[in-house]
C-alpha cells in the first residue's frame, strides 16, 4: 500500500494523466441509424449526414490545446447560428447569412472552426439574405437594407459591391451564370409597387444589362421573387412565391416554361422559398409551409421530397426551412430559421442519376 505522502504526491500525476486522457479522446457519441431518402424499398438516393448549429458541431482543439486552454483558464467562445437564412457551399466549406448577426456565419469544416464574415468595414452588412459562390470562390451576398449585393473573397476581404438604390429596391437573392459573367439579383419589391424583378448585372464590371419581369401573374411575371439559381446549361430558375412557381429563363431573358401551383399534395407548393440547381441540372425547391424540400428534373416534374413538419428539430424535421443548395458532389445543405440549423445530406451514389423516374419517390 501507498503511504499517505507518497499517494498526495502522486495525484497531481494521476490526475493529469486522466485529463489527457479525456482530452485526446473526446466521449463517442451513441450510434444514431442516420435516415435515407427515400426509405425502403426504395432505392435510397440520399443520406442525412449531420446538423450544424455552432461551434461545437465540428471537431474541436486538439488535447493538448484544450489543457493549455484549462491551465490558462481561457474562456471557450462558442459561434454559431442566430437567425440563418440563405447557403453557399462547396466541400469543406458552408457560408450562412444570418439577418440578426449581419454577418456571413462561415463553417470551415477543414479548419475545424467557425467564424463571423462581413461584420466590419466597408463591406459590413446589415441585412445579409439570399448568397451565392462564384465559379473563381468569390463570395456575393444580396444585402437587403444596402440595397447592394456585396462581394468578398472566400475569406470574407469585401471587394465591391453592385448595384444601388435606384436599381434594387430589395434584393433578397443573388445567383450567378455557370461561367461567372452575369450575376442576377432578385428583386422582391413590396406590397405598394410593381418592382417585382430580376436585375440582370455584368459580374464584372458592375454594369445594368436589363430588368426581367414585373409584377402580375402572365408567364415571366412575378409576385414576391425570392431567391434563384442557376443551371449548369445557364438556365435561370427563380422562385415565384406569390405565384406558387418556379419560372425559367434563357441567359438572355426570355421566358422558357413554369412549373408548380398551389396545393398541399407533392409537385405543388404553398410557401416556396429557397432553390437550388444540382450539377446534372435538377432542382431544388424549399417549401416552408410544408417543411420540406422537393426535388424536380429541369422540365418540372417531381423525383423526390424530403422533410417533414414537426417540432422536435431532428434530422430532416423543419418549422421554417429557408435556403438550400447542392456543391458540385452533390451534397445538399438545408437551413432552417426556427431550429437554427443547416441539415447536410449526402448522395449514396454520387453518379447515379434519377433518370426518366418521375412522380413516384417521396420521402
Amino acid at each position: 500500500m501507498l503511504r499517505p505522502a507518497l499517494l498526495y504526491g502522486a495525484l497531481p500525476a494521476l490526475w493529469l494523466v486522466a485529463l489527457l486522457a479525456g482530452c485526446a479522446a473526446p466521449p463517442r457519441q451513441p450510434f444514431e441509424p442516420h435516415p435515407v431518402f427515400p426509405p425502403p424499398p426504395d432505392p435510397a438516393r440520399f443520406i442525412f449526414e449531420r446538423s450544424l448549429r455552432s461551434s461545437e458541431d465540428l471537431d474541436g482543439p486538439s488535447g493538448l490545446e484544450r489543457l493549455r486552454r484549462f491551465a490558462v483558464g481561457a474562456p471557450t467562445k462558442v459561434v454559431g447560428l442566430v437567425k440563418p437564412y440563405g447557403v453557399a457551399a462547396r466541400p469543406g466549406r458552408v457560408y450562412v447569412t444570418d439577418t440578426v448577426q449581419r454577418a456571413v456565419v462561415l463553417f470551415d469544416l477543414e479548419a475545424g472552426r467557425v467564424r463571423l464574415l462581413g461584420t466590419e468595414g466597408p463591406g459590413a452588412l446589415t441585412k445579409p439574405v439570399g448568397i451565392a459562390l462564384g465559379p473563381d470562390g468569390g463570395l456575393y451576398v444580396a444585402d437587403a437594407e444596402a440595397r447592394r449585393i456585396r462581394i468578398y473573397d472566400a475569406e470574407g476581404r469585401h471587394l465591391r459591391d453592385i448595384g444601388s438604390a435606384a436599381l434594387l429596391r430589395r434584393p433578397v437573392g443573388v445567383a450567378l451564370s455557370p461561367d461567372g459573367r452575369l450575376l442576377y439579383a432578385v428583386d422582391v419589391g413590396g406590397v405598394d409597387n410593381t418592382d417585382h424583378r430580376v436585375q440582370v448585372f455584368e459580374t464584372a464590371t458592375g454594369r445594368h444589362l436589363r430588368t426581367i419581369g414585373t409584377r402580375g401573374t402572365e408567364p415571366g411575371q412575378f409576385n414576391l421573387p425570392l431567391q434563384a439559381d442557376t443551371a449548369p446549361d445557364g438556365t435561370l430558375y427563380v422562385v415565384d412565391g406569390g405565384n406558387f412557381r418556379v419560372q425559367a429563363f434563357a441567359p438572355d431573358g426570355r421566358f422558357l416554361r413554369a412549373f408548380g401551383e398551389l396545393g398541399r399534395y407533392p409537385g405543388q407548393f404553398a410557401r416556396p422559398k429557397g432553390i437550388a440547381v444540382d450539377p446534372a441540372g435538377r432542382v431544388y425547391v424549399v417549401d416552408t409551409a410544408f417543411g420540406n424540400f422537393q426535388i424536380f428534373d429541369p422540365e418540372g416534374r417531381l423525383l423526390l421530397f424530403i422533410g417533414q413538419r414537426g417540432s422536435s428539430g431532428g434530422p430532416a424535421v423543419y418549422m421554417l426551412p429557408a435556403g438550400i443548395d447542392v456543391d458540385e458532389r452533390g451534397w445538399i445543405y438545408v437551413v432552417d430559421q426556427f431550429f437554427r440549423k443547416v441539415d447536410l445530406y449526402r448522395p449514396v451514389h454520387p453518379e447515379t442519376t434519377f433518370g426518366d423516374e418521375a412522380a413516384g419517390s417521396t420521402s
